[in-house]
Parts: structure tokens; C-alpha cells; sequence
């Protein structure tokens, strides 16, 4: 997929966004507030959208701080074009219609790079407003087929893309000798988006898909489910939603007597999926991740200068948000502006940028060459994913 010039396709809106768009359309605030700046002494103002509040609240505190910390060494070298950076955030709550209102304030106040992006259902509806603003995007953690799916221009994600996790998935199941697979999704965007490529791939490399299944999520009984993997006994079975609904399942799933592998996506990664399903039902859970800082070799530095801004260690996206700040910093400064069109070219054009997801390369569509997806699996006396197999071998 070539991209075109954003002038060149103006005409181009997402239709997932428009129901959300309608209910926000009195209270936008005027989109021409973003985009590129005067280029005046002021600060080079970043946005972020990430969840604050909502079930998936930890994880926006991980993000803002990783970008701020990547923001705060940036400006303490001389910032960007010889200016400061500056972080604004505002709450998405994995939800649709707080995100549209949320990037719709973060255009009012002035942003010319979108650095956030956590739940791809609530970052999908949030493309066309940054896009119409002429606000570039590079997306840390939100990772749907769908986002790149839409072709815009602006929009680069540094976390691999479902397919890359699916075919981490499959890797892993050929490798266990897991010749008969399951896969459950709780339709949400990313979550259905996974579980429809595990199923596609699982089925292209020989694999036996026993059944797909899709639950509706905050519930507390998913015994139909736990019931169905009893049942039919698949070797292993990918969770593809979040850890809220997939530690119930987990539990639920070994009560009714399922013995295989439970394979959750990343999602699923927080130390409360183990304190959700509880002591005695992780032993078969492990997860398709991107390496967390305390699995990087040599990251011991980083990590302390994390704590000392934080006050808590990272947690997951928080190494993706630190380096979405760095990789949209060096387009802004490679570009010489924040022109829009001269910093996507700028993004396109770098070659072999370090980040800790290794050297980076944006292929055409906007995405990693490579995922960088890893098995983790659960720290028994902690609760937290740590590396299991890092699929080199």
C-alpha cells in the first residue's frame, strides 16, 4: 500500500468513526487548532491519548510516564529544533466516545504529534480528526489490522501489527506440537481483528481449529465457554481479549476441567490476570507479548531513571511510549518543521532508529518490519509475566 499526500485524499473518513463523530459534533471546538505551529519560541506540544480511568486505567499511567521520561531527556538535550517539548494528556478510557472528545481537545489546544493509543477500538474513531487537523500519529500501543487498514497517511504504529502477534501465536502452538487449537475474542476491535488472523494462519499452517468463540465482555460467568474447552479439549487456546474477563476464564476453564495450554494476547498481560483467576490456575497461561524492560538486557539504567520519575517501576507500554516521543521527535527534527506532510516524509524516511523494540524501519504501510512478539509466562510467587521464549529457535 502506497501512501498519497494528505492534501491529495482529504476526502478520506473513516466509517467506523462516524456514529461516534455525530454524538461529539456540537462540542469539536473547532479541528483547525492542531496541525503545524507557527514555529514561535513556545513549546512543541505532543498529545496523548491513553486510559486513566476504566478497567484499563494502569496501563495510562505506564504510558504518560515512559513519554514524559523520553520528553524530559530530549528537553534536557536541547529539546526539538531548538525548542521544549511538552506532554498533554487526556483520557480516553478505552472508550470510543471519551476518545473522540479527548483528541478533539488536544486539537484545540494546539498538538502537532499524536504519541498515544492504547485500546484500538477507542484509538480507531480519533484517525480522521488528528488526520483532518493534520496531526500525525505514531501509535505505541494500539495495534488492530484496522488502524493501517485505512490507509491515512499519518498514522505509523511501533507495536506489531495483530497479524505479527497471530503469527507469534502459531509459532508458538506449532512449536508445543499443539496440533489442535481454540480461539475465543470478546468482539472488540483488536480482540476479534486477532482472533479472526490466529484463526486464519493457525488453519494455513496445518493446525486444527476445534472452535472460535466470542464472549461478551465485564461479565462474570463465562462457564459456557469454560464448558466448550472442556469439552473439546483443544491442545491450546488463544484468549485474545483483556485480563479482566481472561483470569475468570482461566479459572473458569481448569473448574470445568480443561488441561491445555491457555494462550492469552497482550492484553492479558498485567499481573492482576493472576490475581483475577487466582493461586493454583496460571500454570498452563502464558501470553504473546513485546519484551517488558526488566527482560532487556542492559536496561537496568533506564529503568532506575523510570523509577525515579514515576516512583513505581514500568509496566507494559511504557518502553512504546517513551519511544513513540523519541521516534516523532526525530521526524519533527529531521523535517525541519511540523509541517504535517514534511513530517510523515520524515517518519517514512528513517532507517535503523534504535528503540527497544531494536533498530526501526517503517515498512509502506506504516508498520514494523518485524513484531517482536515473545512468550511470557507467569511468575508464580509474583504474578507478573516474565520471559518464557523469545521464538528465535
Amino acid at each position: 500500500m502506497q501512501f498519497g499526500s494528505r492534501r491529495r485524499r482529504r476526502g478520506l473518513q473513516l466509517a467506523v468513526a462516524a456514529g461516534v463523530l455525530a454524538l461529539t459534533a456540537g462540542c469539536s471546538g473547532g479541528l483547525a487548532g492542531g496541525g503545524s505551529d507557527d514555529g514561535g519560541d513556545g513549546p512543541i506540544k505532543l498529545g496523548m491519548l491513553a486510559p486513566f480511568s476504566g478497567s484499563e486505567s494502569a496501563f495510562g499511567a505506564y504510558m504518560q510516564n515512559g513519554a514524559q521520561l523520553a520528553v524530559d531527556e530530549i528537553n534536557a538535550d536541547g529539546g526539538v529544533l531548538g525548542r521544549d517539548l511538552e506532554l498533554l494528556v487526556e483520557d480516553d478510557a478505552c472508550d470510543a466516545t471519551t476518545a473522540v472528545a479527548g483528541a478533539n481537545k488536544l486539537v484545540t489546544d494546539g498538538v502537532v504529534g499524536s504519541v498515544g493509543g492504547y485500546c484500538s477500538g477507542a484509538t480507531l474513531p480519533t484517525l480522521p480528526i488528528f488526520d483532518d487537523a493534520g496531526i500525525p500519529m505514531v501509535i505505541p500501543a494500539a495495534n488492530s489490522n484496522e488502524l493501517v487498514d485505512q490507509g491515512l497517511p499519518g498514522v505509523f504504529l511501533i507495536n506489531g501489527t495483530g497479524d505479527q502477534q497471530a503469527a507469534a501465536a502459531v509459532q508458538y502452538a506449532d512449536k508445543i506440537g499443539a496440533d489442535t487449537v481454540a480461539v475465543i475474542d470478546d468482539a472488540t476491535s483488536y480482540s476479534a481483528d486477532l482472533a479472526g488472523a490466529f484463526a486464519e494462519q493457525a488453519t494455513e499452517a496445518g493446525l486444527t481449529v476445534a472452535f472460535e468463540a466470542t464472549i461478551t465482555p465485564g461479565e462474570n460467568d463465562y462457564s459456557a465457554v469454560a464448558t466448550q474447552l472442556a469439552s473439546a479439549q483443544p491442545k491450546l487456546a488463544y484468549w485474545t481479549g483483556y485480563y479482566q474477563e481472561g483470569g475468570l476464564i482461566a479459572r473458569q476453564a481448569a473448574d470445568a476441567g480443561f488441561a491445555g495450554t491457555l494462550l492469552v494476547a497482550d492484553g492479558s498481560v498485567d499481573a492482576k490476570f493472576a490475581e483475577i483467576a487466582g493461586a493454583g490456575y496460571t500454570e498452563n497461561v502464558v501470553g504473546t507479548f513485546t519484551q517488558t524492560p526488566d527482560m532487556i538486557e542492559g536496561a537496568d539504567e533506564w529503568i532506575s531513571a523510570y523509577e525515579k520519575l514515576a516512583g513505581d517501576p514500568p509496566g507494559p507500554y511504557s518502553t512504546q511510549s517513551y519511544d513513540a516521543v523519541r521516534v516523532m521527535a526525530q521526524a519533527i527534527e529531521d523535517a525541519g518543521s511540523t509541517d504535517f506532510d514534511d513530517v510523515v516524509a520524515a517518519l517514512e524516511g528513517l532507517s535503523d532508529f534504535e528503540t527497544f523494540a531494536g533498530p526501526l524501519t517503517f515498512t509502506e504501510t506504516h508498520t514494523l518490519s518485524g513484531g517482536g512478539f515473545v512468550i511470557v509466562s507467569i511468575d508464580p510467587a509474583t504474578g507478573n509475566f516474565v520471559l518464557k521464549d523469545d521464538l528465535q529457535a
